[in-house]
């Protein structure tokens, strides 16, 4: 397995692979009314960006001991399940690839948990902020020059970016202009 850190222009694809990939995990978990949405996050998510192709999806539940109940569900559908894999609260079912790279992320939380609410305001402000969003992109370039076969100094690398920025987010997000709502990919058929 490689571990060199390629990041690739936008893809109008993502979005509709995010789509996918939101909607077989819904199907894992039976439309059941605990799981409230599934939001596609990260820099796929981000118009005009470069990214690494992982998918990164956020389903937004009631419940994380009933996830944990799916877990059988959620393998099968071709997801691992890793718990809350060094996040507390979170459930971790990354999808990996035939060549062992992950394919798509799958961070569960909460309704209303912070973590959601700071994933959803980081991508949320970056499209609003098309600037901020090419500032992102310059430091994700220059890290991924930095540590082109260290994934993990990789994401390290862009740290105290993205913690300032998520600060400067989370204090637009409480105030954000009306239409700036957080649309996920995916909310069940009875709610759309």
């Amino acid at each position: 397995m490689s571990t060199k850190v390629e990041l690739l222009d936008h893809s109008q694809d993502w979005a509709r692979q995010a789509v996918r990939e939101a909607e077989r995990f819904a199907a894992a978990l039976g439309g059941d009314p605990r799981l409230i949405a599934i939001h596609h996050i990260g820099s796929t998510s981000i118009p005009g960006i470069q990214a690494k192709p992982i998918l990164d999806l956020m389903p937004e539940v009631t419940s994380l001991e009933w996830l944990d109940e799916k877990q059988p569900e959620i393998e099968a559908a071709g997801f691992e399940y890793w718990g809350d894999y060094g996040i507390p609260r979170r459930r971790f079912c990354p999808q990996i690839g035939g060549d062992g790279w992950r394919r798509v992320n799958v961070h569960c939380f909460l309704r209303g948990d912070e973590q959601l609410m700071r994933h959803l305001a980081f991508r949320d402000y970056l499209r609003v902020h098309p600037e901020m969003a090419r500032d992102y992109e310059r430091v994700k370039q220059e890290c991924a020059r930095r540590h082109c076969q260290d994934p993990h100094a990789y994401t390290d690398c862009k740290g105290e970016w993205i913690q300032a920025t998520q600060a400067a987010a989370l204090g637009w997000w409480a105030q954000r202009p009306e239409g700036a709502d957080s649309r996920p990919s995916w909310v069940p058929p009875a709610a759309q």
